[in-house]
């Protein structure tokens, strides 16, 4: 389960590029009830606050890229972190970079086109809330190679695997921290990409007491669906929405866990 403990390899951060700060800002106070601080002297990046705790952010888009969320996942240190992972095939898109105090960061590409980046905390350690409704709680990988993906993310934070079959003939990798119990340390999964045209990315699950209820508000508020709300076997009731420029999220409400 995501912590804000954010033990090395963990997700602990994630931001959004947007074309329209102001706009996707809106959409997610819509969805979610989430709102928007700009940090100044930044450009325009702000905080995404849900009852007065970070959940996320947003800033500028880059040119040509598309709008998408990335996942920053928990290292003690980043230039090492960076070394090792262009070592095993990885692109760094930004070299490690001091973020005032609040600590230093890369943004990478891994071998197979999914974009992360990496972070070491200063006096910031992640966000401030997570597997909560309306906050992050599980990070997914899909990949046009979940075995070669998994081994980079292995080499690079230690990940542990457990595989689980949703359905016949899918595999379902689920990933964990090096340390602690391996469930109770898992946070997220690696799948097969659904066809040959979805690149290899990372998507944010966001936590929902109410899938249906927070669909409808995304799709009012000028959202779409990818993927809709249906009941999986032993993980819950998911779906896949992407927000007016595109970028995807999904939705979940896990089942209890069994004892």
């Amino acid at each position: 389960m995501l912590t804000t403990d954010f033990p090395a390899g963990s997700p602990c951060w994630i931001d959004l590029g947007s074309p329209d700060i102001s706009a996707t800002a809106r959409f997610y106070a819509d969805v979610f009830g989430w709102v928007f601080h700009e940090v100044p002297e930044t450009g325009g990046y702000g905080f995404l606050q849900l009852n007065g705790r970070t959940v996320g952010a947003i800033g500028n888009l880059d040119q040509g890229a598309r709008s998408a969320w990335t996942t920053y996942f928990r290292t003690d240190d980043v230039d090492a972190t960076v070394k090792a992972a262009e070592q095993a095939g990885a692109t760094v898109r930004v070299p490690p970079t001091d973020v005032m105090q609040a600590g230093r960061f890369a943004a990478l590409t891994d071998p197979l086109g999914a974009e992360f980046a990496v972070w070491q905390a200063g006096d910031t350690k992640g966000l401030d809330v997570v597997s909560e409704d309306g906050t992050l709680v599980w990070s997914e990988l899909h990949t046009s190679g979940p075995d070669v993906a998994f081994a980079f993310y292995e080499k690079l934070f230690g990940w542990r695997v457990e595989n689980f079959e949703p359905s016949p003939g899918m595999t379902y990798r689920v990933v964990s921290t090096a340390e602690g119990d391996q469930q109770d340390a898992s946070f997220g999964g690696i799948a097969p990409t659904m066809s040959p045209e979805q690149p290899s990315a990372w998507t944010p699950y966001f936590a929902a007491s109410d899938v249906d209820t927070v669909i409808a508000r995304a799709t009012a508020a000028g959202g779409s669906v990818l993927m809709p709300a249906a009941d999986v076997e032993n993980v819950g009731r998911l779906a896949w929405l992407a927000d007016p420029n595109g970028a995807p999220f999904a939705l979940i409400k896990g089942e209890p866990r069994q004892s």
